[in-house]
């Protein structure tokens, strides 16, 4: 009878849920068009505001950040035509994700 109740206070114990420290790596934040100053070039800045608000915050890009229209990868070039496009910069938002450690941004996303 003991060894039952043993091997259920076993069973319990292992499953507890292991205590882990998360930390957020990323964060992506969503924004009104007309709250986002596009890219010049890839080695440049982006700036946006999280919230109407907010004060502008510049981050900077690197190479390898990526750029997607419609769910489609273009380069800086189409991304800021398509973008220039959208008249409605109100309700149309992108999608700006922010690598925290390095301080730079990693991609930004529009669905017009």
């Amino acid at each position: 009878m003991h060894i039952k109740k043993l091997f259920l206070a076993l069973l319990l114990c292992l499953s507890l849920p292991a205590a882990a420290e998360f930390t957020t790596i990323e964060r992506a934040y969503e924004i009104a068009l007309s709250d986002f100053r596009v890219p010049v070039t890839r080695s440049g800045s982006v700036m946006f505001r999280q919230c109407a608000d907010c004060e502008m915050r510049i981050v900077r890009m690197t190479p390898t950040t990526s750029f997607v229209i419609n769910g489609e990868s273009v380069e800086l070039k189409e991304f800021r035509k398509s973008v220039f496009e959208i008249r409605d910069r109100v309700r149309t938002t992108v999608i700006v994700r922010h690598h925290l450690e390095s301080d730079t941004i990693t991609a930004l996303k529009v669905n017009p």
